[in-house]
């Protein structure tokens, strides 16, 4: 008897064993298959100054590869916006991968005025830092200027360091913020008479082989050509009349017109430099992106790899020949082949279905306001010389003083505190006194000050926008907002930077593995994108997001 229970409670035990272990390994074989279910890449693609309706006016035009392979079979975010103020290149870059704004990431703006040193900084110098690929202070650049993470660095660190980082762009911001602060590498064009790609001392001791390999290649040097409509010009029906009093254009040549000699033209154009201002801007991009995906051997494992990339050469033709121009018409055709170049590599090297790409842009731009006023619409220039004249002369007769004002920049004004601690005048006083005085001018059509941003919580409107962008230890004392379509710039060419639907409607497109297909209406903002990204890989968020997961853009089957 005693031998039967024996073993009874050995058939017992035994039996519990093995009903342990089956659900140990379930969920083995469920954690290897959530890690297999990420994609090899992430390429987070920026498109600089890129309006939505680019995507919607040149869509006839473009082929099936590129824009529309994104928008037909991925998903389309249609009414997708910035919510801040200013829309500048470096806020915009840094608050699409760290999931926030200025107020939390702290890059206000490409360059701003630093309060404690009292001089104006950019918001990826580094003197710190030792330029590596040139000997020139261009390489002397890094992110320590951004205050949070971006999901890049979330990635790295979640992958124990394992999944890969570069960042890729023309403008040094434009590769540096989006990349983080724990990025493998990241490179950016140097122009002038070298036409090389290079980094700083943040991210290595010396340039790569791969990198040293394409730079000695002389790659940048074959688009020095001519550049002209890669169709028929008389086929762009969807921009301006090629002359016009509306572009820049290029000095040595009368007219902003096609065609244009690049090797001809460089020597009063920087060099190197003009290519920048050219469709050929994004194939040097797209080569030098290519070359990466191989050198780093990016996508190649079951580890998350992140690209960031961004195209500078659609910003600098849109400032100078302006939206409207067949320069920027045929800058998006060729953007649209050149992504189709690129996404039929990712095909072959990574897989195709084993990559997700987003793409979205910095900001927007108005229409050339000497055009908008050509044909009644609103618009114009600001005459700040008259207006700092006016202003002047009101602090120095309300006052007493001349050095009440310390800056005013990026629509900014920033006071003189010590000077104000002299006087024993109140703060909050002399903004109040200021905003009172300023909004009479013509042409400024809200201002606020610091302390409203303070104590007062906006939730919509211009208002919201400027909280949204406004840095407590950073930002200025008083902040201005002129009327919509005038702009402080040339009479030629576009510009950006406000809370206007032209400066923050941009496109929104997700593509690849894990996205759904179809497109929405429904608002979204640019600090949804890292957050989604994020919840897609199931990485924390970047450590300062406010944005929200765009569940509906994840394909959760």
């Amino acid at each position: 008897m005693k031998n039967s229970i024996l073993i009874v409670i050995i058939l017992f035990i035994f039996s519990a064993c093995q009903a342990q272990k089956t659900p140990l390994k379930a969920t083995s074989t469920s954690e290897k298959s959530i890690s297999n279910s990420n994609p090899k890449l992430v390429v987070g693609i920026v498109v600089d100054q890129m309006r939505y309706d680019y995507l919607t006016r040149f869509y006839n035009k473009y082929a099936e590869g590129g824009f529309k392979r994104m928008m037909n079979d991925g998903f389309n975010c249609k009414n997708n916006h910035f919510n801040y103020i200013p829309t500048y290149t470096g806020p915009g870059h840094a608050s699409v991968f760290t999931g926030t704004t200025p107020k939390y990431h702290g890059i206000i703006a490409n360059n701003w005025y630093d309060k404690e040193i009292k001089e104006s900084v950019y918001c990826a110098g580094d003197d710190n830092v030792q330029p590596i690929g040139t000997l020139d202070d261009a390489g002397k650049m890094s992110p320590h200027r951004m205050q949070t993470t971006s999901f890049a660095d979330e990635n790295r660190l979640f992958t124990q360091m394992k999944g890969k980082t570069i960042g890729i762009s023309m403008k040094d911001r434009g590769a540096i913020l989006p990349a983080g602060h724990a990025a493998n590498a990241a490179y950016w064009f140097h122009g002038k008479d070298e036409g090389q790609w290079i980094s700083s001392s943040f991210y290595m001791n010396e340039l790569p082989e791969w990198v040293k390999q394409f730079n000695s290649a002389d790659t940048a040097e074959s688009y020095l050509k001519v550049w002209n409509t890669l169709y028929p010009i008389e086929t762009y029906t969807e921009s301006g009349p090629d002359l016009n009093d509306f572009e820049g254009g290029f000095k040595g040549q009368e007219t902003a017109t096609f065609p244009y000699d690049l090797e001809q033209l460089k020597t009063d154009n920087k060099g190197f430099d003009i290519l920048k201002a050219t469709a050929y801007g994004n194939n040097l991009t797209t080569d030098f992106a290519i070359a990466a995906i191989a050198g780093e051997q990016l996508g190649q494992d079951n580890i998350t790899d992140i690209l960031t990339l961004s195209y500078s050469s659609t910003d600098y033709v849109g400032h100078n020949f302006g939206v409207n121009s067949k320069e920027i018409q045929d800058t998006y055709l060729r953007l649209d082949l050149d992504l189709e170049r690129f996404f039929n590599y990712l095909d072959k090297t990574v897989g195709e279905g084993e990559y997700t790409i987003f793409l979205t842009a910095d900001h927007g731009a108005v229409d050339v306001p000497s055009y908008l006023t050509s044909i009644k619409i609103p618009s114009g220039y600001l005459n700040n010389k008259e207006t700092k004249q006016k202003f002047s002369a009101f602090i120095t007769e309300r006052f007493g003083v001349e050095d009440l004002i310390e800056n005013v920049s990026n629509n900014q004004i920033f006071l003189n505190r010590d000077k104000i601690s002299e006087l024993k005048l109140n703060l909050a006083d002399v903004q109040e006194t200021i905003v009172n005085e300023l909004i009479k001018y013509e042409r400024v059509a809200k201002i606020y000050t610091a302390t409203t941003m303070h104590n007062t919580s906006f939730t919509t409107g211009i208002e919201s926008l400027l909280q949204n962008g406004y840095n407590q230890k950073r930002s200025g004392d008083v902040l201005i907002v002129p009327d919509a379509a005038y702009i402080s710039y040339s009479k030629t060419g576009s510009t950006h930077g406000s809370g206007f639907n032209y400066d923050t409607h941009v496109p929104l497109l997700f593509f690849g593995k894990g996205i759904a297909k179809g497109s929405t209406l429904e608002k979204t903002v640019i600090p949804d994108i890292a957050p989604t990204i994020s919840a897609m890989l199931g990485i924390s968020f970047p450590n300062g997001a406010t944005g929200k997961p765009l569940e509906f853009v994840l394909d959760n089957e």
